[in-house]
C-alpha cells in the first residue's frame, strides 16, 4: 500500500516536472516566420465594453502592428459605453490605419460579448479575422505571429493570456492563476498535440466559420472557447497555439475579483468538458502533498519526505518564472501556495450553481430557460 501511495505521488509530481519543462522548451523556440497562409489582409476585431485601467494602452497597440495590411474593428454594447470617447480619440489619431466603431448588442446567442462582436463580424472585408480581448496588450509581431502559426490542419488559432506587472498580493494571485496553473496547462497540452482554445486571443478563416454557423454557432456552451474548441475538431481541424502567450496587465485587484473571475471560468469548464473537469482535483499539489506526507509517516521521514517534494515543486515553477519572464518577487511566490490552496475550494464552489457572470450580465448554459438579467459584475 505505501509503495502504490509513493509511486501514485511520484507520478504526479513527474507530470507537473513535464509541463514545466515543456514551458521552457517553447522559449527556445523561434517565432515563425510565415505560415502557408502567407500574409493575407486581416481584420483586428476587438470586443470592449466599459473601461479599465490600462484601457489606454492595450486599445492603442492595436495601432501598432508590424503587418502589412489589416484593417482594425472595435465593438462597444452602446453609444453610451464609457469605452466610446477613448475609442473614437484613438481611431482619430491613427488616421493612416483603417479603423471602424460599432456600437449595439445583437443578441444571436445568450453570450454577451459574442453579441458586442455580431456587428463587426457581419462588417469585416476580409477572409480572416482575429479576435482579441481588449486587456491585451498586443506587441508589435502579434499579427505576424498569430497569422504565422496557421497551417495546412489548423482551424483556429489561439492563445492564453499571461499576466504582467501585478500590483499587491490579489494582482500576484491573478498572475499566479494565469501563468502558473493555466498558461502553462494550456501550452504543455500543446506542445503534446492536443490544443484547446482560448478566447483572449481567436484567429478565424471567416468562410470557414460562417459555413459553421458563425458567430450563432459560438454560443451553445457558456464561453466562445469551448465552441470554438468543439466546432473545430469536429471539422477534423485542430487547434493550435501560438509559440508562447500574449501579455495582459493586471494591476490592482481585489480578493473578491479574483476568486470571481476564477469561480467562473471553472464554471466555464464544468460545463464544456465535463469529464476534464472531474479530474481537476489533481490539478495542483494538494493532493501530491497529502500522498506524501502519508507515504512519510508511514515511513517515518516526515521531517525530510515532504519538505523535498514542495521544495521540487515549487522550485520547479519558480524556475519557470523567471526563465520565461514572469512576475517573480517574493509576492508572486508567496502567491503560489495560496493559489493551490485555493484550487480545491474554487472546484467545490463550482457546483453551487451553473450560471456565470460576465461584464454585467448572468449567462445561463445553453438550452436553460433562465433569461439573461443585468447584474453587478466585475470586469476582465
Amino acid at each position: 500500500m505505501t509503495e502504490a501511495v509513493i509511486v501514485l505521488a511520484a507520478a504526479l509530481l513527474a507530470a507537473h516536472l513535464l509541463t514545466v519543462s515543456l514551458y521552457l522548451f517553447r522559449l527556445r523556440r523561434q517565432t515563425p516566420q510565415e505560415g502557408t497562409i502567407s500574409t493575407p489582409r486581416v481584420t483586428l476585431l476587438r470586443p470592449v465594453c466599459g473601461r479599465e485601467a490600462f484601457d489606454r494602452e492595450t486599445l492603442a497597440s492595436s495601432f501598432e502592428q508590424d503587418y502589412p495590411d489589416y484593417e482594425v474593428i472595435f465593438c462597444a454594447p452602446s453609444d453610451d459605453d464609457p469605452s466610446v470617447p477613448l475609442l473614437r480619440e484613438l481611431i482619430a489619431k491613427h488616421p493612416n490605419r483603417p479603423a471602424r466603431l460599432f456600437t449595439g448588442e445583437r443578441r444571436v446567442t445568450h453570450n454577451p460579448k459574442l453579441n458586442n462582436l455580431w456587428s463587426g463580424w457581419q462588417a469585416a472585408d476580409t477572409d480572416w479575422v482575429c479576435m482579441a480581448d481588449s486587456n491585451l496588450r498586443l506587441p508589435a509581431d502579434y499579427l505576424a505571429t498569430v497569422v504565422a502559426s496557421w497551417d495546412e490542419e489548423t482551424g483556429l488559432v489561439s492563445s492564453p493570456p499571461i499576466g504582467e506587472r501585478p500590483e499587491g498580493l490579489a494582482g500576484s494571485l491573478e498572475c499566479a492563476f494565469l501563468n502558473g496553473n493555466q498558461a502553462r496547462l494550456q501550452l504543455a497540452s500543446d506542445s503534446l498535440g492536443n490544443g484547446f482554445a482560448q478566447g483572449k486571443t481567436l484567429f478565424w478563416n471567416r468562410k470557414m466559420l460562417n459555413e459553421a454557423g458563425g458567430i450563432e454557432a459560438l454560443g451553445r456552451y457558456l464561453a466562445e472557447d469551448v465552441n470554438a474548441t468543439r466546432l473545430v475538431r469536429a471539422a477534423g481541424l485542430k487547434v493550435r497555439l501560438t509559440p508562447l502567450p500574449f501579455a495582459q496587465p493586471i494591476g490592482r485587484r481585489s480578493f473578491r475579483d479574483v476568486w470571481n473571475r476564477q469561480l467562473r471560468w471553472s464554471r466555464v469548464r464544468r460545463d464544456g468538458f465535463p469529464l476534464l473537469f472531474a479530474a481537476e482535483p489533481f490539478n495542483g499539489p494538494m493532493v501530491p502533498f497529502a500522498l506524501a506526507a502519508i507515504a512519510a509517516a508511514r515511513l517515518d521521514m516526515s521531517i525530510v519526505l515532504l519538505p523535498a517534494v514542495a521544495t521540487i515543486w515549487y522550485g520547479a515553477e519558480i524556475v519557470l518564472m523567471r526563465r520565461a519572464g514572469w512576475p517573480s518577487a517574493w509576492r508572486d511566490i508567496l502567491a503560489l501556495p495560496l493559489r493551490d490552496v485555493l484550487l480545491p475550494a474554487l472546484w467545490l464552489a463550482t457546483f453551487l450553481k451553473r450560471d456565470i457572470e460576465w461584464r454585467g450580465n448572468a449567462i445561463s448554459p445553453h438550452g436553460s430557460d433562465e433569461p439573461m438579467t443585468p447584474v453587478l459584475a466585475d470586469h476582465d
